[in-house]
């Protein structure tokens, strides 16, 4: 059967992007005559809000739509992903990373091979790892793409692929090879948070039998990694469908981040959901 998510963050009030999100995967879950969840990601505490999370379930029900329940919120299972990260940790694929995200950034600005190769900055040497850990500094666990590499083995690793059924931001279409180091030896836990977003959205996916991920195209990059993950945890991979995403009158994006016109300001304008729907084509 089809299954689908609109999983957002309760980080700030929906747009229209998220609009649009939200009923071309609602929609396609309809046609296919499938399941249609509604997931909330809330790992991140000091960002996520539940008038945010109250929020988005007021403007969904506005648009129209309807999911099962009961909706999963990460915030409430977060002992699920803890045995994905020890999992992963056992079989030797994770290192701790004591740097910060500026001594990262700092990095990728002097690397000689570009961002690609920064972004693999390797484990400490032992007596430096034990030091750290003796003064108690904070740290994240990374997933080592060169031990997951060789686990796995060439052929394997080269066979690592997803089935893209709309358009990555270059016209990506089809069957895709995942390129993972692309993305770098990811943060995939950290010492204050016991899961990152790879972690939880691919478990959730396969705990939830999510078959197609409809997203924006912003999260194309991000499958390659998930591929690797699903593929070390043995879990399935979906059917990726990206979309485009809307831009407004400026042509950049919509965004939460650049305060762009919510759902709520524009219901509160007068627009009616039919006109909205209508508007984005969905």
């Amino acid at each position: 059967m089809f299954v689908t998510r609109f999983a957002p963050s309760p980080t700030g009030r929906l747009h229209r992007g998220h609009a649009f999100s939200a009923r071309t995967a609602w929609r396609a879950a309809r046609e296919a005559g499938g399941r249609f969840l509604l997931r909330i990601e809330d790992i991140d505490p000091t960002r996520c809000r539940p008038e945010f999370e109250a929020g988005i379930l007021e403007d969904l029900g506005w648009l129209g739509l309807d999911w099962e329940q009961p909706v999963r919120r990460q915030s409430e299972h977060l002992g699920d992903y803890a045995p994905v990260v020890e999992a992963l940790d056992r079989r030797g694929l994770l290192y701790r990373c004591f740097r910060t995200r500026k001594d990262i950034l700092d990095a990728i600005g002097d690397a000689p091979h570009g961002p690609a190769e920064a972004a693999r900055p390797g484990p400490h040497p032992a007596d430096e790892e034990a030091a750290f850990l003796a003064e108690g500094r904070p740290f994240a666990w990374r997933l080592s793409l060169d031990r997951a590499r060789d686990l796995l083995g060439r052929r394997a690793w080269d066979a690592l692929a997803f089935v893209e059924e709309g358009r990555g931001p270059d016209g990506e279409h089809g069957l895709i090879r995942a390129r993972p180091e692309t993305a770098g030896d990811v943060v995939l836990a950290r010492k204050d948070a016991g899961t990152a977003y790879h972690v939880a959205v691919t478990h959730d996916d396969a705990l939830q039998g999510v078959t197609h991920v409809i997203r924006g195209e912003d999260l194309f990059e991000a499958t390659h990694i998930q591929v690797l993950i699903q593929t070390l945890m043995g879990w399935p991979t979906p059917v990726y469908r990206h979309h485009a995403l809307l831009v407004g009158e400026d042509g950049r994006r919509y965004a939460k981040r650049d305060r762009s016109v919510t759902l709520a300001e524009l219901r509160a304008g007068g627009l009616s959901p039919e006109t909205l729907r209508a508007e984005l084509g969905v």
